[in-house]
């Protein structure tokens, strides 16, 4: 009975000291993950909120630690790293779907931006049509000049950017192209 006893004591008293040592190991992997996380570009763009809990965790746990309550900094620890390491994993996913998006608008302009050059040299054809071609020539200009900055955005992996600017073009083609079809509607009522 008495070595039972004794067995209990020194299980309790290593149990005690193992959680009488800050978790220092995981503290450190902790502050790593985090780190490596801030300084990923698609993480900090991409996963913001994410990264976000992962600076928290890092905060409670170094809390924890200070206050001595090492079990519960070593569960910080273990959240921190998973945030971290889902917030690089969720920043490459969507960078990726982001990267797609963008290419598919962009690459999807070349054959409006045709079309509606086409379209605007055929209205100039037209006899009696009511358009002010110099202001729908530099509307397409510029449009031009959006598609071409769209492109640079993409090639430089600024895909919000390029997504943006793909779609100022896909409205300045829009309005361009409403504005020839009302004129030739106009103009064929004419005769």
């Amino acid at each position: 009975m008495k070595i039972l006893n004794i067995t209990f004591f020194i299980i309790l008293g290593l149990m005690l000291a193992a959680c009488a040592t800050p978790p220092t190991e995981e503290m450190n992997k902790a502050q790593d993950a985090v780190t490596r996380a801030e300084n990923d570009a698609d993480a900090v763009t991409y996963a913001p909120n994410t990264l976000a809990r992962a600076r928290e965790a890092l905060n409670m746990m170094q809390r924890e630690a200070n206050e001595k309550r090492y079990d519960s900094a070593k569960n910080y620890a273990t959240e921190a790293i998973n945030n971290a390491e889902k917030a690089i994993a969720d920043g490459k996913a969507a960078a990726a779907r982001a990267r797609d998006e963008a290419a598919a608008l962009v690459n999807g302009l070349q054959m409006p931006l045709s079309e509606t050059t086409s379209a605007l040299n055929s209205a100039s054809q037209v006899d009696d049509i009511d358009l002010d071609f110099n202001a729908l020539s530099d509307d397409l200009a510029s449009a031009r000049q959006d598609y071409d900055s769209a492109r640079q955005s993409l090639q430089d992996s600024d895909y919000n950017d390029a997504v943006s600017k793909g779609q100022q073009v896909r409205g300045a083609l829009s309005d361009i192209n409403s504005k020839i079809s009302e004129g030739a509607q106009a103009a064929s009522r004419k005769k």
